[in-house]
């Protein structure tokens, strides 16, 4: 198996604050990467460079500004892009949604991979580099509780499998994959939907946690995109990630 060092290189995690993107920029530290983190509180970016020391740099800012994307791809030139940002869907049936909070998910999820993934293709980034989108898997299953959500995260897959026809059309060698992690409480928005479906199906918490299987955490998502950003040869657009690692989506 072939692999790609992040040693010295830098990478970008978007919603780096907490959750997946606080261990993925956590893994790709420990993996040798320069890791810069964007997130709107600076407060928990703060606590994250207090664990990592100079290996992180914190910029308090919305990851969905297009500003933003162009600025920081120009001024950092990521080997390793992971947009990981965005909005808590409202837990809600369908019919309880307003279109504004129905499209949430759409304005800011959408939009900021779209605007970070052009601004990739742009510039464009070197040869070798990979950029890693958060989809999930709500694309697939559907998630009647979350508004727009599940569609908007399909269509962060379509976006990225677009930019990987068009890096391959103009040779750049630039990796795109579409990462779609599986429902778990290990994050606040996992939780609230746990919860909420939970409610829906009439059980608890741990009986539904129960039902699901193992539970996916913070660490193995750390670990999966270090491994996507390592490995050549996991080369396919879109991938599941439960507690039993990546597999290629259908």
């Amino acid at each position: 198996m072939s692999t790609q060092e992040v040693s010295a290189t830098t990478a970008i995690v978007t919603g780096a604050s907490r959750g997946f993107g606080r261990a993925i920029a956590i893994a790709l530290s420990q993996a040798g990467a320069n890791v810069v983190g964007v997130a709107r509180d600076g407060g928990r970016l703060e606590e994250v460079r207090a664990e990592l020391g100079d290996t992180f740099t914190p910029v308090v800012a919305d990851a969905a500004d297009p500003v933003v994307a162009g600025q920081l791809i120009d001024a950092y030139e990521p080997r390793t892009l992971v947009l990981n940002a965005g909005a808590s869907p409202l837990p809600r049936p369908i019919h309880h949604h307003s279109w504004q909070t129905f499209s949430r998910n759409w304005e800011v999820d959408v939009q900021h991979v779209f605007n970070w993934t052009r601004e990739a293709l742009l510039r464009p980034l070197a040869p070798g580099s990979v950029v890693i989108a958060f989809s999930s898997g709500a694309a697939i299953g559907g998630s009647p509780l979350s508004g727009g959500y599940a569609g908007a995260k399909a269509a962060i897959r379509f976006v990225t499998s677009y930019a990987a026809d068009e890096s391959e059309r103009n040779a750049l060698g630039v990796r795109f994959a579409a990462v779609l992690p599986q429902l778990t409480p290990a994050t606040d928005l996992g939780a609230t939907a746990v919860a909420a479906y939970a409610a829906r199906q009439g059980v608890d918490v741990a009986t539904a946690l129960e039902r699901s299987g193992p539970i996916l955490t913070q660490e193995q998502v750390g670990k999966a995109i270090v491994d996507l950003a390592t490995d050549p040869s996991l080369d396919q657009r879109a991938y599941l990630l439960t507690a039993a690692g990546l597999s290629p989506a259908p």
